[in-house]
């Protein structure tokens, strides 16, 4: 069962929107703007372990990250779990549970995150009248299909060393590309060993071995809770993977 969603009127206008400031991200022209503005109807306050959207059920709202980190997952019945992506600032939450009427994997927050909403009923409108924010969601929804063939590649083909290091790496990469960290010192990614074994599909012992040797090679560091990036370039080698080029990337 989903835990009660704490939604608050709106407090940060589109207008003031801190995502617009950052440069990984393209604004909005006035138009749509004022067409954002009038979509977003609050906004969804979530502390670490709360369940956003829950696998099986219905939601009627679409939701953009606004602040904080969470995690896609799957469930199997004998309670094994596989993290299947994380979102991060700026990312689209929901958009397949309004397409496929219900939802088909859960999304959980991992540290305290603010998500605006939006009216699912509204969104016709938006493809009807803004075919650039059209064209933004589907480039959203590309990028993400993007991303799970990486992962799927890691999973199948990368030993556990290599998907260890791709997973620290694409992960730093995505919160400097959001600003969720910064750009110019290291941040901790604020994950759990049992996070990383979960995306990795390994048992947690297994996982912390792989993570100990990264650790031992001086590439990562390892906190109470998260993992520090040391050497990024070590991580691209290991992994034999490099962020793509992307430039503004768009946001609803």
């Amino acid at each position: 069962m989903a835990n009660p969603k704490p939604v608050v009127p709106t407090r940060i206008p589109c207008e003031q929107c801190p995502l617009r400031q950052r440069p990984g991200f393209r604004d909005f022209t006035r138009e749509e703007l004022a067409f954002v503005s009038s979509f977003k109807i609050g906004e969804l306050l979530a502390d670490p372990g709360m369940s956003i959207m829950v696998e099986g059920e219905s939601n009627p709202q679409l939701y953009t990250v606004l602040s904080g980190w969470g995690f896609r997952y799957k469930i199997l019945e004998d309670g094994r779990r596989q993290i299947l992506n994380y979102v991060l600032p700026g990312d689209l939450v929901g958009l397949q549970g309004n397409i496929m009427v219900e939802m088909q994997h859960s999304v959980e927050a991992l540290t305290k995150m603010t998500l605006c909403m939006f009216e699912r009923d509204r969104l016709p409108t938006l493809f009807q009248n803004h075919p650039s924010l059209a064209y933004d969601i589907t480039w959203l929804a590309a990028r993400e299909e993007s991303m799970l063939d990486e992962h799927i590649l890691s999973i199948g083909r990368r030993t556990a060393r290599e998907r260890a290091a791709y997973l620290l790496a694409f992960l730093d990469a995505r919160a400097k590309a959001t600003g969720a960290a910064p750009a110019d010192k290291p941040a901790p990614l604020p994950l759990t060993q049992q996070h990383v074994a979960d995306t990795l599909g390994l048992s947690l012992v297994h996982t912390n071995k792989t993570l100990r040797k990264l650790v031992d090679q001086g590439l990562v560091r390892w906190l109470d809770r998260g993992c520090e990036v040391r050497n990024r370039e070590g991580l691209y080698q290991v992994a034999e993977w490099r962020p793509p080029a992307e430039g503004r990337r768009p946001f609803i």
